[in-house]
């Protein structure tokens, strides 16, 4: 992991995740913040995260990025290969606990895989 300084908005994106592997947008991330934070320190914040294997990303519905805890990814790698489930009906994003196995095509080189499933969370299903 990257040097990482601590600041207080820093520490205060982390307490929002908490240890749920509940998947947060910006926004959401602004609303959960008690402080009022300016939009584009979070965005930079979240950026500096990612890059040191903190949180990692990906494009949920409506080409939203949503930012999820790392838990076994570094500064020069993240390593995910699991999908992320979003509920049609009451929006919420998550990371799920299996691994897809992928093959990489013969003299293809893949950087990046997203796998999103979409449907109704247990909640929203009963």
């Amino acid at each position: 992991m990257g040097v990482q300084r601590k600041t207080k908005t820093g520490e205060q994106i982390l307490a929002a995740f908490g240890d749920s592997k509940e998947a947060l947008s910006a926004k959401m991330l602004l609303s959960r913040i008690e402080q009022r934070v300016n939009k584009t320190t979070v965005y930079r914040m979240l950026d500096k995260l990612e890059d040191d294997g903190v949180v990692h990303s990906f494009s949920g519905d409506g080409n939203v990025k949503y930012y999820a805890r790392c838990h076994a990814c570094s500064d020069t790698m993240h390593l995910h290969s699991h999908p992320h489930f979003q509920c049609v009906s009451c929006d919420k994003v998550r990371c799920l606990d299996f691994e897809v196995p992928l093959t990489t095509p013969l003299n293809l080189q893949v950087t990046e895989s997203q796998i999103l499933l979409k449907g109704h969370c247990e909640h929203c299903s009963s």
